[in-house]
This record gives C-alpha cells, sequence and structure tokens, in this order.
C-alpha cells in the first residue's frame, strides 16, 4: 500500500489535550487517505457523507475513538 506516514510524527504524545484533539482528526484524515488513496475518489465522496447525518456521526465516532488512544498515551495530560 501507501507510505504514508499514518502516525504524524512517529508519537501519540501531545502537550495538551487541545493537541490531542488536532492529533485525532488527522490520523482519521490519514486512515481516510490511506484507505482510499484516489484524491478523485476522495472528492467524488465528500459531497454524499458531508449531507448524510448518519455518515458524519460515524466519523465523530472514528476521531473519538483515536482521541481516546492519543489521550491514554498521554496519561489523560495529568
Amino acid at each position: 500500500m501507501s507510505n504514508l506516514e499514518l502516525v504524524p510524527g512517529g508519537s501519540l504524545i501531545t502537550p495538551d489535550a487541545e493537541s490531542g484533539r488536532r492529533l485525532a482528526v488527522k490520523m482519521a484524515r490519514l486512515s481516510i487517505k490511506y484507505t482510499q488513496p484516489d484524491d478523485a475518489v476522495r472528492q467524488r465522496l465528500r459531497p454524499i457523507y458531508a449531507e448524510d447525518p448518519a455518515m458524519l456521526l460515524q466519523i465523530s465516532h472514528i476521531i473519538a475513538t483515536e482521541f481516546a488512544v492519543i489521550a491514554a498515551a498521554n496519561g489523560y495530560w495529568r
């Protein structure tokens, strides 16, 4: 498959929760890019999921899952 770096910088460690949340969003987006490497296909599909509430909720769930992993890796920033 692709040589795409799925964990930017090779680490889940972030300075704070806001940075962790941003990393979670980025990782979710990279997962989509890895799964569907064709930019034209992703662009064609974007309007479909942008109008589908169930798909948007699923995307939020994926980001939340990524964030939970990042938060755990960071000791919940304590």
